[in-house]
């Protein structure tokens, strides 16, 4: 029986998850790496960089000690954006983990490995208790009791089944699968195509390119999964069609604004100066082009975010690329 739950990441849904779970009765531990921070969210019980105007209820206890929250804990939530988590799965290991379940909620791909986070997680702790989270869930929306949907994917069923039962409520529908590539390769892709929805933002285009976009993005992230071993229905569902849709089209993704900045005009390195939150498809853009090459697999909206991000192409130059591609078959 899951009692005590740990969930390590203080940004916006972590801290939202730590107190969805709060609030059904569970006792949880919110774990920040930053010490200062820690406890100006212990002081003032509101999350003001990642979730402005939200109260932390009392009973989450606040912690900088990752030991003690971990040690105590039956279910570990991982929320800690891809490109630290490593580092955080490290200070892990010298904690007993046999008995414990884990449930990753964080979405990317490592750029050294190219190892999705699940395979990341395996790398570093070995053979644990573990499912992935993910959906269309903007944090502010699931924290204000807004109706949301997700989709909880492990092989063993049985641990499905019962992070399912942790986390669903009345507002929060939980749904199982057992496609954990495919959960997570939804949830990581769809950044990118979220950083071009945005990109097409900034230039001025319409509803007619965003559309395309979204579209012809869904075909990319079904190409990947396929040579990847995911089950393709998983990518018209939540984790893939449903999250897709949300990040590009929702004022507040990180992924979509990054985007319409450099649409804009402003440089990679200048939109990132502006944000306190990590968007995730930045570093993501990077290991999926990599799996495109890896994998000889055809992803043009991929390779053109790629570009722009750490080749500085042009906006509009990859824009006229995309469109003047050779002529081909829709499927």
């Amino acid at each position: 029986m899951i009692k005590k739950i740990a969930v390590l990441g203080d940004g916006g849904w972590g801290t939202t998850l730590a107190m969805l779970l709060s609030k059904k009765g569970y006792a949880v531990s919110l774990w920040g790496a930053f010490p200062e921070y820690v406890n100006l969210l212990v002081k003032k019980r509101i999350n003001p960089k990642f979730l402005s105007g939200i109260k932390i209820p009392k009973k989450v206890i606040i912690s900088n000690d990752i030991k003690s929250v971990v040690e105590s804990a039956d279910l570990v939530v991982l929320a800690i954006p891809s490109q630290y988590m490593r580092k955080v799965l490290l200070k892990l290991k010298r904690i007993t983990l046999s008995k414990k379940i884990f449930l990753n909620v964080s979405k990317g791909i490592e750029n050294s490995t190219l190892f999705c986070m699940h395979e990341l997680i395996f790398d570093v702790l070995g053979k644990i208790k573990l499912a992935v989270l993910s959906g269309p869930t903007i944090a502010i929306e699931v924290a204000k009791g807004i109706p949301a949907t997700a989709v909880v994917a492990a092989k063993d069923s049985k641990i499905a089944n019962e992070i399912q039962g942790v986390l669903i409520t009345e507002k929060f529908r939980v749904y199982t699968s057992n496609d954990v590539i495919g959960v997570e390769l939804g949830g990581s892709v769809k950044n990118i195509i979220a950083i071009a929805c945005g990109v097409s933002d900034g230039l001025g285009f319409g509803t007619n390119t965003k559309a395309a976009i979204l579209s012809r993005g869904l075909a990319e992230m079904t190409r990947l999964g396929k040579v990847m071993h995911a089950n393709q229905k998983t990518f018209s569902g939540l984790s893939g069609l449903g999250d897709l849709v949300t990040t590009c089209v929702s004022p507040y993704s990180r992924n979509r604004f990054i985007g319409e900045q450099i649409g804009k005009g402003l440089k990679l390195s200048e939109v990132l100066k502006k944000m306190e939150m990590v968007a995730e498809g930045v570093a993501t853009a990077k290991s999926v082009y990599k799996l495109s090459l890896k994998h000889s697999v055809d992803m043009p909206i991929t390779k053109e975010i790629y570009s722009v991000l750490y080749r500085n192409k042009k906006p509009l130059k990859a824009v006229n690329d995309l469109m003047t591609r050779k002529k081909k078959h829709e499927f």
